[in-house]
């Protein structure tokens, strides 16, 4: 068991790192599956593994210069108010209720990477280039604010932190592309960035479900956040060797399989 639990953590780690997100969507089903925790305590256990993993690949990404820590942290700010309302609804909700919306949340991050994948919009940097380091606020030489593109990333930020506190997910998925679109910024530079992000809305919501009493099982969730930072450090320099699209690929794939498991076993405990 604690093989498959430093596997895992190993590829939680690099999935973070070297995407920019999917950490906690194999983080909740090992807790469940693999460790027997409960829908709560799985979703609360993945926030600590997923926020030391992605503050791990932050630093890393962050001496290979694509990490926009501004950026990061003003979106992870905006981000924490949805995090702690997501946090608090998470202990009122049935835990098959809760388990069984996971499962429908990873069946639509594997169908949008997919469809990514298909598209392929998100390597088109031409016009990211061109705009990601535009300031949104501006107080020199007079004052000025891109309002529309603030409104997006406001939007976007809380949505991401609601989803980070409610289901236990660092949100990277929603992440990445937000700051490609939203703030136009490079495929690279954006998956440095999420990790920022990430960080921030983990610790919140961690510390709103801690305070609202979640209890852990501290040794599996030390082992495979040991596990995960380690995965982390091999992610990010997994990310600038290897072509991003193949390992979106094949963890699209791997996230397809374990959510379609994880539906059909919810579905069943609901309806009996």
């Amino acid at each position: 068991m604690i093989a498959v639990v430093i596997a895992s953590g190993l590829l939680i780690g690099i999935s973070l790192a070297a995407l920019g997100g999917g950490g906690s969507i194999l983080a909740v089903p090992v807790f469940v599956y693999a460790l027997n925790q409960g829908p709560v305590a799985a979703t609360t256990g993945s926030l600590v593994v997923v926020g030391v993993s992605a503050l791990t690949g932050a630093v890393v990404a962050r001496h290979q210069q694509r990490v926009l820590l501004a950026r990061g942290i003003g979106f992870g700010a905006i981000g924490v108010v949805g995090a702690a309302l997501g946090a608090s609804w998470s202990t009122r909700v049935p835990a098959q209720v809760l388990l069984a919306a996971f499962s429908v949340v990873m069946l639509t991050v594997a169908a949008t990477m997919i469809g990514q994948q298909i598209r392929r919009r998100a390597d088109l940097p031409g016009q990211a280039r061109t705009t990601y380091d535009e300031p949104i606020l501006r107080f020199r030489p007079e004052l000025g604010c891109n309002c529309p593109r603030a409104l997006k990333l406001a939007v976007a930020a809380v949505a991401v932190g609601l989803m980070t506190g409610f289901f236990g997910v660092g949100g990277g998925f929603l992440v990445v592309p937000a700051l490609v679109f939203a703030l136009g910024m490079p495929m690279p530079i954006a998956v440095g960035t999420s990790l920022v992000v990430i960080t921030i809305n983990s610790a919140a919501a961690l510390t709103v479900r801690i305070a609202a009493g979640v209890q852990l099982d501290w040794f599996p969730v030390i082992t495979l956040t040991v596990a995960a930072m380690v995965g982390s450090v091999f992610g990010a320099r997994l990310g600038r060797r290897v072509d991003p699209h193949v390992l979106a690929w094949a963890f699209s794939l791997l996230i397809l399989g374990v959510a379609g498991c994880m539906a059909w076993q919810s579905a069943g405990q609901l309806i009996t």
